[in-house]
């Protein structure tokens, strides 16, 4: 497997704890990246542009930490770091997120104090905005299946927030694919019922 990866992320920190305490930190090659360059054989495995991102053996890229962690925890023979479904998985699903939120806003922070000009923090704008280009673009080649599941739910509620805080952005121009896929989704109860109000 390769990872790609920096010494200072903690997020791959989180991904390599992970990998050490299922005993399989060996079968990994870290694979140094800096994700702000957007080097190509990046943007090929995860169009974020972000690291950590795996590539397992079989050439799949699993991306981002949660998600990798989670895959780890399916290879070797160690006690799981995932509970099973009960108290104990959501306290610590519940636990990471807390943790991945506080990393969330501290990278924010980082990015944007080092933005002392207004043109570096458009700068920051700017790759942010062409995260999300790509990100849809990938979703246009490979459409969410229209069965109600994590991934679908999470896709349409992206596009919502989309429309709601960047309207004049038209996602939709050249992903007819995507656009119709959102408005057939739109209409399951889960979705309907939860459409932002656009009054805050």
């Amino acid at each position: 497997m390769k990872l790609f990866s920096s010494p200072n992320s903690p997020f791959v920190r989180k991904v390599m704890a992970c990998a050490i305490a299922r005993g399989i930190e060996r079968r990994i090659e870290a694979v140094s990246t800096d994700p702000h360059v957007s080097p190509a054989a990046l943007l090929a495995a995860n169009p974020l542009s972000k690291i950590p991102c795996l590539i397992t053996d079989d050439g799949v890229a699993v991306f981002d930490s949660p998600v990798i962690c989670e895959y780890l925890d399916s290879l070797g023979d160690a006690l799981p770091m995932f509970p099973r479904p009960g108290p104990g998985r959501w306290k610590a699903l519940t636990l990471q997120a807390l943790a991945d939120g506080i990393l969330d806003a501290a990278l924010i922070r980082r990015g944007l104090a080092g933005a002392a000009s207004a043109a570096a923090v458009q700068a920051v704008i700017a790759r942010q905005q062409a995260v999300m280009g790509r990100a849809l673009d990938v979703l246009e080649r490979e459409p969410p299946h229209r069965a109600i599941d994590i991934g679908s739910i999470a896709v349409a509620c992206a596009l919502g927030y989309l429309d709601l805080r960047f309207p004049t952005d038209d996602w939709r121009a050249g992903r007819p694919v995507l656009a119709t896929w959102f408005e057939a989704i739109g209409e399951a109860p889960a979705l309907a019922r939860t459409a932002p109000p656009g009054d805050g």
